[in-house]
């Protein structure tokens, strides 16, 4: 299974800070927030990842992140021209894609849960056989996402953006699993009125066709939108206290590398050397030196 990271847009919501630099390069407490949606992917054991992003952007995160071969994984990116809608991911990245299954998942969306990895590689199985996968995230007002109704089976029955009257309280974060029909499905969405090709058309085709499913994230899974000032906030202050308390980091990159046997003790050891200036760097030191996985 291929990944992909969509980090384009201009992120006007959260102008001026995103006037002279992509938003999922602003720091979300430690870290640039891209390395929470890759550490997702990689949690999940994908190793191919395609960063999309801007022709001005991209090579901002080709300074940042390099090929990937630090962490034991392929990085390679595309120039998204236009912002033409979430799916259209899948025919900028429908080269790299090939003939394997994908992970999408949006630059600027935070996950973080106990059993996160396990929830994944179960999610990735599950499109083995052909489907698409979807995840429900409990939420206090669902009227402000798109929301997905269930059955017991967790087999999807609608999926409505903004609802009204909500059938669930299950809301569609910013990741999605796809086996191989999605770049065919992709290129036959008609452009919405605003002219973007929009990833709920096509989870609708997969909704039709009988193959949608949801992975849901139960209690011990918390995710965070951060498109506003407001969520890029409540994200640092939630990775911070958490971080604090348990002792944990939260996407350490490094760290998930090493314990996915991606990388050996020694290259982890090397990685922690070069930030050990920092509290984050210091923190991959002591995992090297303990050397217990």
């Amino acid at each position: 299974m291929k990944g992909i990271i969509l980090a384009g847009g201009t992120g006007s919501r959260l102008f001026p800070n995103t006037i002279a630099v992509s938003k999922q390069l602003l720091p979300v407490y430690d870290k640039p927030l891209v390395y929470y949606p890759l550490s997702v992917l990689m949690l999940a054991e994908i190793r191919e990842i395609l960063i999309i992003s801007t022709e001005a952007d991209l090579p901002h995160y080709q300074k940042l992140l390099g090929d990937g071969s630090q962490w034991g994984i392929s990085l390679r990116y595309a120039v998204q021209t236009a912002p033409r809608g979430l799916a259209d991911a899948f025919l900028v990245g429908e080269k790299f894609i090939g003939s394997d299954s994908v992970c999408l998942v949006l630059g600027d969306n935070v996950f973080y849960g106990q059993n996160l990895s396990l929830l994944l590689q179960n999610a990735k199985k599950s499109v083995e056989n052909g489907g698409a996968v979807i995840f429900g995230c409990m939420v206090k007002d669902p009227r402000e996402f798109g929301v997905v109704e269930f059955d017991e089976q967790n087999k999807v029955l609608s999926i409505e953006e903004k609802p009204v009257c909500p059938k669930s309280s299950y809301a569609v974060p910013g990741l999605y699993i796809y086996d191989n029909q999605v770049i065919g499905i992709a290129r036959k969405v008609t452009p919405s009125a605003r002219g973007e090709i929009e990833i709920t058309a096509v989870n609708n085709e997969y909704l039709d066709r009988g193959q949608l499913t949801v992975t849901l994230m139960g209690r011990g899974i918390s995710w965070l939108d951060t498109g506003s000032p407001k969520g890029m906030h409540k994200a640092s202050g939630f990775v911070k206290t958490v971080q604090e308390m348990q002792g944990f980091y939260i996407a350490c990159i490094e760290e998930i590398a090493w314990r996915k046997g991606f990388i050996s003790t020694e290259q982890l050891h090397q990685l922690g050397e070069q930030l050990a200036m920092t509290d984050y760097g210091k923190y991959i030191l002591s995992i090297a030196e303990e050397g217990i996985k």
